[in-house]
């Protein structure tokens, strides 16, 4: 079985190439390597079913080797990202999306879109279920990548009745893990990154605002179980215990034993308050549900960053106190 993996230099897209050659399948990954990292994949090189090429997916691919799956994750994922490329995340969620689809329905493969928990934007149902449409804005900070995502939701759907292609979406929620960027932008890395330089933590907003986490390996179980569905409608992969962002912080500091302070700064605009799934759909479909614990996917996480940040002897700490998950609304 043939599998071309776009975007799988990135941090998500290289565990799932790991996953997959793990599965006996081939993989050819593709990767313009705006965000993704040829070191994601530098143990990989090596592996006899493991294909690397530098192609933008905005441009069209032609693959000698039948295809039996495409997995579409090109886009650039985190704020600080996402708004440094603006244009090249909308046309890898588009044009690009578009492309993969052609190429799917040329060899008559089964696609998937890796697209987001952004298209809820700033939610006003809690948990949010597949069937909500969302509270976004066309125009704000987010809206390249927010809006992008959701015309590839739209136009996998289209080739899906309009060419009979079988294709998956995939909704993810935020996650985190090793191979993360020092200077991703999101709050897990951020404060990793600052705990362990001993940095004040910068907490945006009160600390109020909740975020469910869910630790990269919960992810990618979810997203291979997805693709060998028979499920074409979205299906919300996260972790539905939410964490409030000041307990994210606490517990940071306390596992690395770090003598950072927390500083308080204004809530950026179109930031959503809260984000939780509501993952029955996948438990029902897929018998996925997360095993991870934010605590115990930290300890996995932090030894990465201490390495890449040239900290010897790393040393976790026990958390000081147990720190209480925020309850999901009913």
């Amino acid at each position: 079985m043939a599998t071309l993996v776009a975007g799988g230099a990135g941090f998500i897209g290289s565990f799932l190439c790991e996953r997959l050659l793990q599965r006996g399948q081939s993989v050819i990954c593709v990767d313009n390597l705006i965000t993704g990292k040829f070191d994601n994949i530098a143990h990989l090189r090596s592996h006899p079913g493991f294909t690397a090429a530098d192609h933008d997916i905005t441009v069209p691919l032609e693959v000698d080797q039948r295809l039996e799956r495409i997995y579409h994750l090109a886009s650039p994922a985190s704020p600080v990202a996402y708004q440094r490329h603006p244009i090249e995340t909308m046309q890898a969620n588009a044009e690009g999306t578009r492309l993969l689809l052609e190429l799917a329905s040329r060899h008559g493969a089964r696609f998937l879109l890796a697209s987001t928990s952004e298209i809820y934007g700033d939610p006003l149902e809690h948990p949010q279920r597949e069937t909500y449409w969302g509270n976004t804005s066309c125009t704000g900070p987010r809206s390249m990548y927010d809006e992008s995502k959701r015309f590839a939701e739209a136009l996998t759907i289209a080739y899906r009745s309009a060419h009979d292609v079988q294709t998956r979406i995939v909704r993810i929620f935020n996650t985190y893990g090793p191979r993360m960027a020092l200077d991703d932008g999101r709050v897990v890395s951020n404060f990793i990154v600052q705990a362990l330089g001993n940095e004040a933590l910068t907490l945006y907003g009160d600390g109020s605002q909740t975020r469910s986490f869910q630790f990269v390996d919960d992810l990618i179980e979810g997203m291979v179980r997805l693709m060998e569905s028979n499920y074409p409608e979205p299906v919300n992969i996260g972790n539905p215990v939410e964490f409030t962002m000041l307990e994210l912080a606490r517990m940071v500091v306390s596992i690395t034993g770090s003598l950072s302070s927390i500083d308080f700064h204004d809530l950026p605009g179109d930031d959503p308050r809260r984000r939780c799934p509501d993952i029955n759909l996948a438990r029902n479909v897929l018998g996925w549900e997360p095993v991870v614990s934010l605590e115990e996917g930290l300890r996995r996480t932090i030894p990465y960053f201490q390495e890449r940040m040239g900290i010897e002897s790393p040393v976790l700490h026990q958390p000081a106190r147990t720190l209480q998950a925020a309850q999901p609304a009913p």
